[in-house]
């Protein structure tokens, strides 16, 4: 009965929101209208003008393209108990993130955009549903691996991760098959909440696994451990795995082995910001922009972000192919905010995109402007040329000003899952695909300003012990795949196994 009931759902879902696929630009038009006209009476709206606000063009002019720093007056306003800054009203939650400047921030959830991030992350698993036929995920268990649901108040606003906070919504006919308990998703130490996890999970019927890859390789890992099988035979009907936050390809290998089989994935793309794109074909990657969701979308080459007052583009101007930096308007009250994502488009009809990385994630020591999509390409091209099989379970960059030996180089820092023989040739295939893929990396090395790549080996868990350090271990947190300094590499060369 679940299945069937899930197949009509799923498909009348998707029925309904074909009218905003075929008409995204329609969309966004009645978004923008309607986003001005609640926050012409706010506190922002009022500093910024909105009342002589008629058009696209009127609001490039008057609102400046802001990040955390630029709108954290606004937010402290909000914390003290003041209403209709932002939008009107007070938000009901604020989504606690970790900044790199400000420490933490506070972004606002109102009662208007509570319910896209929901409706999204349903309709990401109906479409699965519908596309694939596979309605036998209905009958099992879920988890959902994420923030605790303990949430504290300030002046009326609730505070608390939007993993945490999206667990008090889980629709009623889903109660019954989410995992872990309540009780388990409460504890705040990451690493008693998986052991409390794989109690609870060993033995069940699970369906659908959902979290943060690396993660949720550390659940399966001690699934593992514990029951001496894979986990393709612990869980025989786990067939849906959901990811979001990073690019799965590079754990692809690892996942395999330790599943045993392949199973189908499903990518999304929430931010505390805004729940922005879901992958919605089984044979392409790309993730469809949800042009219906509260949000309106602006972006700006990521090449040019940095130049003064950079050329700003609505959805009907973007073109395939270009590094875009993405500019969110919502329903939650941010306006013309900077997330710090970057995003290619795939395709224009209907728009779907992929993640590239983040604006502020980048390695341009030398001028060569590597950027996370490179990266993870160069990897993956890598080993798949490799002779024999390597498995990745975790991977930074970062650049290494060598002045003993006269050149430069990129520094990788790799958790194998067991350390391959031929690393020199590892190294040749990646380097030879990110010279393949980004031109200034390509001319200085035939400048013989950087010399080839070097991998260096890391201990297991050494990643895990860093972003413990960091108070970031579990939950929504990603290890950087590249940055532009040497603060993470410094950390991991005390874990490096094939030293110098």
């Amino acid at each position: 009965m679940k299945g069937f009931l899930a197949k009509i759902f799923s498909k009348y879902i998707c029925y309904k929101n074909k009218d905003w696929i075929k008409n995204p630009i329609k969309y966004q038009d009645l978004i923008f209208k309607e986003l001005i006209k609640k926050g012409l009476k706010t506190r922002f709206g009022i500093d910024n003008d909105f009342k002589n606000i008629k058009s696209y063009d009127d609001f490039v002019r008057k609102v400046k393209v802001s990040d955390y720093e630029d709108i954290k007056k606004y937010i402290e306003k909000i914390l003290a108990g003041e209403k209709n800054i932002l939008w009107p009203g007070k938000p009901l939650y604020f989504a606690k993130t970790s900044g790199t400047t400000s420490g933490i921030k506070y972004i606002p959830i109102t009662n208007d955009s509570i319910n896209t991030h929901i409706n999204s992350a349903r309709d990401s698993i109906l479409n699965y549903i519908n596309k694939s036929g596979n309605t036998k995920i209905a009958y099992g268990k879920h988890i959902f691996i994420q923030g605790s649901p303990i949430l504290k108040n300030e002046n009326g606003i609730l505070l608390g991760r939007l993993s945490g906070i999206a667990a008090h919504y889980v629709p009623k006919y889903m109660l019954k098959n989410r995992m872990p308990s309540w009780e388990t998703n409460c504890i705040e130490d990451w690493e008693k909440k998986v052991d409390e996890i794989v109690k609870e999970t060993i033995d069940k019927n699970m369906t659908i696994i959902a979290g943060i890859p690396s993660w949720v390789q550390m659940y399966f890992e001690k699934i593992i451990n514990k029951s001496k099988q894979n986990i393709g035979n612990q869980f025989p009907n786990f067939s849906l795995f959901v990811y979001g936050g990073v690019n799965f390809e590079p754990y692809q290998s690892i996942f395999k082995k330790l599943i045993g089989r392949n199973i189908d994935t499903v990518e999304v793309y929430p931010a505390s910001e805004g729940f922005i794109a879901y992958q919605d074909q089984l044979n392409d990657k790309s993730l469809l922009l949800l042009v219906n969701n509260g949000i309106f979308y602006e972006f700006i080459e990521a090449s040019k972000f940095h130049n003064k007052n950079p050329k700003r583009y609505s959805l009907n101007q973007v073109e395939k192919g270009i590094n875009y930096v993405i500019i969110i308007s919502t329903n939650a009250g941010l306006w013309a905010y900077n997330i710090g994502d970057t995003i290619k488009f795939t395709s224009l009809n209907p728009y779907r995109i992929k993640v590239t990385g983040r604006i502020s994630h980048f390695i341009s020591a030398f001028g060569e402007h590597v950027i996370g999509s490179e990266i993870e390409k160069a990897l993956s091209v890598g080993l798949k040329k490799h002779k024999t099989e390597v498995f990745v379970r975790e991977f930074t960059v970062a650049p290494k000003i060598d002045s003993k030996r006269g050149f430069s180089y990129h520094k990788w820092f790799i958790e194998f899952d067991k350390i391959p023989t031929g690393l020199k040739s590892l190294e040749e295939g990646i380097d030879f695909s990110l010279q393949d893929q980004n031109i200034y990396y390509k001319d200085l090395i035939k400048g013989k300003i950087l010399r080839r790549l070097v991998i260096k080996a890391v201990e297991k868990n050494s990643f895990s012990k860093y972003m413990k350090k960091e108070g970031k271990l579990g939950g929504q947190n990603k290890v950087p795949k590249l940055s532009n300094d040497y603060k993470i590499a410094s950390f991991l060369e005390k874990y490096v196994i094939n030293k110098d």
